[in-house]
């Protein structure tokens, strides 16, 4: 059995226009984008922010207690959010900044309680820093793509699409980030901006098969779907078993639950799910666009001179 269902693409190809194909990615951004401005509204950033970027301090315990009597128990501290960590009864505890004299109340609150206690400490002026540095590298990111789809395409229109596409990727991938209640860290940053990588790659295979290759149009639709398709897939497996084993005793009581490897992990399987849905259908409805407005306009310029000589 093919994982690609080729009559699948061959039915989408025909029976698809470029109105249908940009309805839903249309759709799906406006609310990726809603639930961005909604959280910003809330909390001040698009997307929470994880202790690198807020500042605050992390405590790591053994305690055999239930998150949540954990959680109400530690409510008179600021920001109090509660994980499992690395199996077993490990805890993680993070807590927003504090005056010196809560956090001198809560060393000696946590020491009292539970043993094998580890802290950390994330400075507010440090994790500003690393704020806007986190976005400086997106930004960056965004502009050298830009850059170079533009100088390896030199027209205007793909460029656009491969961006309208990626930015589309990101939103939705934060806006499941804010909906699933995972916080931004050093690490789903990284998840980011490995989005983007993958966004213009896929975004580049369908553009260099529709502008570079000699054929018809469906042709080569079919063919660029066929590839790109099998790789996200591909992709998005390897991803799914990755959460699976790293969301340890969520699922599989044996695998060790290692948080942040399951962070990126939704992350990106999130973005490759709407960039199976940007790349196939607004990307490629703009470049259908572009290239059947093209081929119209030469069909004209050839048309004028017959006109005249029949004229003649």
């Amino acid at each position: 059995m093919k994982f690609i269902d080729d009559k699948a693409i061959e039915a989408y190809v025909k029976n698809f226009d470029i109105k249908q194909m940009l309805i839903i990615p249309a759709i799906l951004l406006l609310l990726s984008l809603s639930i961005l401005a909604y959280t910003t509204y809330k909390t001040g950033a698009p997307v929470e922010l994880g202790l690198e970027f807020k500042g605050g301090t992390a405590v790591f315990f053994d305690s055999a207690k239930p998150m949540d009597q954990l959680e109400a128990e530690y409510k008179i501290f600021p920001g109090v959010q509660v994980r499992e960590y690395g199996g077993g009864e490990r805890k993680l505890m993070q807590f927003g900044p504090m005056s010196d004299s809560q956090k001198d109340e809560l060393i000696t609150k946590i020491k009292s309680e539970f043993t094998n206690v580890e802290l950390r400490n994330m400075g507010e002026a440090f994790s500003k820093t690393l704020q806007g540095q986190a976005v400086k590298a997106i930004i960056i990111s965004f502009l050298f793509m830009g850059i170079v789809v533009f100088i390896i395409f030199r027209t205007f229109v793909p460029s656009i699409a491969v961006l309208i596409s990626a930015f589309a990727d990101i939103a939705f991938a934060a806006a499941m980030m804010d909906v699933f209640g995972i916080v931004l860290s050093l690490g789903t940053v990284a998840a980011l901006l490995m989005l983007i990588g993958y966004s213009v790659d896929t975004d580049i295979l369908l553009t260099t098969r529709l502008l570079k290759r000699k054929g018809e149009l469906n042709d080569k639709i079919k063919d660029a779907m066929k590839t790109g398709l099998t790789m996200t897939t591909t992709t998005l497996a390897a991803l799914i078993a990755l959460f699976i084993v790293s969301s340890g005793s969520y699922l599989v009581s044996s695998f060790t639950r290692i948080d942040i490897i399951r962070d990126i992990s939704v992350v990106l399987i999130f973005g490759l799910i709407a960039d199976i849905i940007n790349t196939w259908m607004t990307n490629l409805g703009i470049l259908k666009w572009h290239i059947e407005k093209g081929t119209q306009k030469t069909e004209k310029a050839i048309e004028k001179p017959k006109k005249k000589r029949q004229t003649s």
